[in-house]
């Protein structure tokens, strides 16, 4: 059997969700045919330019519009602006045809089932016989989309359902039709995870699968509580949010932004088609959802929701939240609760839902209900949506945001006290959990040798969860495979030979302890292993160095300490890049600062695709001191050619440390020279990162690794660069561009990378630029308007620009 391969897609209908989806795939280097419809009559600039319903222009332009657009929308749905190339647009008269050339063809039209199936009868006068066909669809029956469609097609035919949007929510849930192939859906799955870098789930044909189903009945029934317990917007949100491992939106401000009208067109189907959904009634809308539909109060499309942006007449701005008594935008309230403050020291999300259930005030109340409406509602919808409770789980983790899944926080709760509070609440769970207990199981999960295994209902046993080998779950390995540990670090022994060094500080900052724990990773590496992979998977891989202890250092004026502290830093990066085993980081999500300089002195980098990565140290008023100005400095002579060019190079790369630039995808971090072509690698899928970089690893030291030997060959341009770098500070100075401030370290980093004022181009060592980069970091520390930029920081959060 030929093994299949997706060369080149076609993707039918190009609204938001359909140029979303084609940027996906441009992202992962697929070529891409985007096609819609032909307008029906002129606009006005195309009337002022005399063209016709004939030409090609007009004829492309809803297609061209809609990308255009998708491509300029924030966040970004493309990974590089130039991956839009990937991208052929089209319309579905002129270049139907063309469909019979790619190797799967998406529908993502209007969820209307008569347009669909119009638009499938086209399709398959053009289709190639064994083409995959799939709609994406949020919940129209896939059985009635393929009536009447030969044989071949509805074999190849399935639901694929993307969450919006396509790039940045995992979820991609396959919902196989009467007749699809099992190879198709086999296929489908693999390359949803593989290439598409999403968590593959198959779902069963039902209203709104399995993410949206559970997802909107938990929407619903906070919905309905919020009167219930008589909490406000603000409340709710505070209660859904970061604090039990939710989006900083939380419940009514996802709303609005995905719009309150998609909300209840989803709710109203599933209570329309569920008749035997014994929470039915939670699926009615309130009174204060339908006043708001009825006033065009959808959210962020039209401008208000349950928030709304108000300016004041002096032009200041301010968030106003909707009264859900009078329905009268009013100033936001502060929301507060007693059993909130007791989780503040708790920094596992995991570790709260014991101590949130048992809280004595209305959160505690809104928890228990809440919970519980959602522990029997989930254990009921086994087997009607899934046969699997992991792939409910799997779905509101991707599909959601949430960082765990309904199974996952009633085992943190206890499965035996969760159904005691559930009976409290007049709720019984479904059979099979009394069950489950019966049978000896007292969780819905276990890890087992470093496997995660689930409760399988007919078996009545704990079974592994399918597709875990390509991927190494730190969580599953941590306690069993544990070499070291500090306060700052766990390393633990991957196999094969290969250690993963993970930071353990909060928001993973690097610090003494950490950077201790780089150190004795390498020792242990360097003894008895063969290579290191720096990484972990929590939601950031770093947020830079201890900034409270730099200040601290600072404002005690310990400048020997702070020196000494500086130079661990830069001598621990330098360790990581001479050891004498290969090393390879493995960033994520915000890698700044302190992360970004270790990331650079990896021997790889094995980046996730959504990584930020920069130098941000002008923002807190330093320069980056861990070794990073002196490897931008290394890095812009490597690319030196001659003439005027060494100069214009080098202003490029001071100019990304002036700028704190942060790359928006590991992409872009290319094009910053923090990541470097032909060395650094990217992954789509996060959960593949770190046994790809422990192959990495495996693979340098199996070849052969040999220590690199130290630089000392790094042409500096001295005072002809540092010349033109003050020229360039003084004028923006003069122009009200920077401040005084921004000017002396703008001139400190210039002095750096210049190699100093050295009278001509000079051949110099690392240890000289090092050198020169603590000098200036230190001499930075001692300026006031640095402390008050730090302070700022510390207190507020992000940097004070002066």
């Amino acid at each position: 059997m030929s093994k299949r391969r997706i060369k080149k897609v076609a993707i039918i209908g190009s609204g938001i969700m359909g140029s979303g989806i084609a940027c996906h795939f441009a992202n992962i280097g697929v070529d891409v045919l985007l096609l819609d419809i032909v307008p029906r009559e002129l606009n006005d600039k195309e009337k002022a330019k005399g063209l016709t319903l004939e030409d090609k222009i007009v004829r492309n332009r809803l297609v061209n519009d809609a990308l255009t657009a998708s491509l300029k929308s924030k966040p970004s749905p493309i990974y590089h602006q130039s991956f839009a190339n990937r991208i052929t647009t089209g319309n579905l008269e002129d270049d139907i045809a063309q469909v019979a050339h790619v190797d799967w063809i998406m529908e993502v039209v209007v969820e209307r089932l008569d347009i669909k199936q119009q638009v499938f009868e086209k399709l398959e006068k053009h289709r190639t016989p064994g083409t995959l066909i799939t709609s994406n669809t949020s919940g129209i029956p896939i059985k009635f989309m393929s009536e009447g469609r030969s044989e071949d097609f509805q074999k190849h035919f399935c639901g694929t359902h993307f969450f919006n949007p396509a790039r940045y929510l995992k979820l991609f849930e396959i919902i196989p039709g009467p007749k699809t192939d099992a190879a198709v859906l086999d296929f489908l799955n693999e390359y949803g995870e593989k290439f598409l870098g999403k968590t593959s789930v198959i779902a069963k044909d039902t209203p709104a699968f399995i993410g949206n189903r559970i997802g909107i009945f938990s929407i619903q029934s906070l919905f309905h509580a919020v009167k219930e317990l008589d909490l406000t917007i603000e409340e709710v949100d505070k209660l859904s949010g970061p604090v039990i491992g939710r989006p900083k939106s939380a419940t009514f401000r996802t709303v609005d932004v995905v719009g309150l009208d998609t909300l209840v067109h989803v709710a109203n189907g599933i209570r329309e088609n569920c008749p035997n959904d014994e929470r039915s009634e939670l699926f009615k809308l309130p009174d204060f959802i339908n006043t708001m539909m009825e006033k065009k109060w959808l959210g962020s499309k039209t401008g208000q929701g349950f928030y709304k942006k108000h300016v004041s007449a002096d032009g200041s701005k301010e968030i106003l939240s909707l009264d859900l008594n009078t329905l009268e935008y009013r100033e936001a309230k502060r929301a507060k609760f007693a059993t909130l403050e007791l989780t503040k020291t708790i920094d596992k999300v995991v570790d709260r839902f014991k101590v949130l259930i048992s809280g004595k005030d209305k959160a505690g109340e809104f928890y228990r209900k809440s919970f519980t409406a959602l522990f029997a509602y989930v254990s009921n919808r086994i087997p009607e949506i899934t046969d699997e409770l992991y792939k409910i789980d799997d779905a509101m983790k991707a599909g959601f945001g949430w960082e765990h899944g309904p199974f996952q926080i009633w085992d943190a709760i206890g499965v035996e006290k969760g159904i005691e509070l559930m009976k409290a609440e007049g709720l019984e769970p479904a059979a099979w959990v009394n069950d489950m207990i019966a049978s000896g199981n007292t969780s819905f999960y276990t890890v087992k040798e470093g496997a995660s295994f689930y409760y399988d209902i007919p078996s009545k046993t704990q079974t592994k969860i399918p597709g875990q080998d390509a991927f190494i779950i730190l969580d599953n390995i941590r306690k069993s495979n544990e070499v070291f540990k500090n306060s700052g670090v766990v390393i633990e022994d991957l196999g094969d030979g290969i250690l993963n060094c993970e930071f353990q500080s909060k928001m993973n900052t690097i610090g003494g302890d950490v950077l201790a724990g780089l150190n004795k990773a390498i020792d242990l590496a360097e003894k008895d292993f063969d290579g290191l992979v720096i990484g972990n998977q929590g939601a950031n891989f770093s947020v830079g160095a201890n900034i409270g202890m730099i200040f601290m250092m600072a404002v005690e004026q310990e400048y020997d300490e702070l020196n000494a502290a500086i130079k661990y830093f830069q001598d621990t990066m330098m360790r990581m890049r001479y050891s004498s085993i290969p090393t390879v980081a493995a960033p994520h999500g915000m890698s700044l600062g302190g992360a970004c300089e270790l990331s650079m002195h990896a021997d790889k980098v094995v980046a996730a695709a959504e990584t930020y990565m920069g130098l941000v140290e002008f923002g807190v008023g330093v320069i980056p001191g861990g070794a990073g100005s002196k490897e931008m400095a290394l890095r812009a002579a490597d690319t030196f050619q001659k003439g005027d060019v060494e100069l214009n190079t080098l202003q490029e790369y001071f100019l990304t440390i002036g700028m704190a630039k942060v790359s928006t995808s590991a992409y872009e971090a290319f094009d910053l020279g923090v990541l470097q072509k032909g060395k650094d690698i990217v992954v789509v899928n996060k959960d593949r990162q770190i046994a790809t970089a422990k192959a990495h690893a495996k693979l340098m030291a199996d070849i052969g690794y040999t220590q690199p030997v130290k630089r000392k060959d790094i042409k500096v341009l001295g005072k002809q660069a540092l010349g033109m770098f003050l020229v360039g500070t003084d004028a923006m100075e003069d122009s009200n561009y920077i401040s005084e401030h921004d000017k002396k370290i703008a001139n400190k980093l210039a002095y750096v990378m210049a190699g100093g004022d050295l009278s001509e181009p000079t051949l110099v060592t690392e240890q000289y630029l090092l050198d020169l980069e603590r000098e200036a970091f230190l001499s930075l520390c001692t300026e006031r308007k640095t402390l008050e930029r730090i302070q700022h920081m510390l207190t507020k959060g992000k940097p004070l620009r002066n």
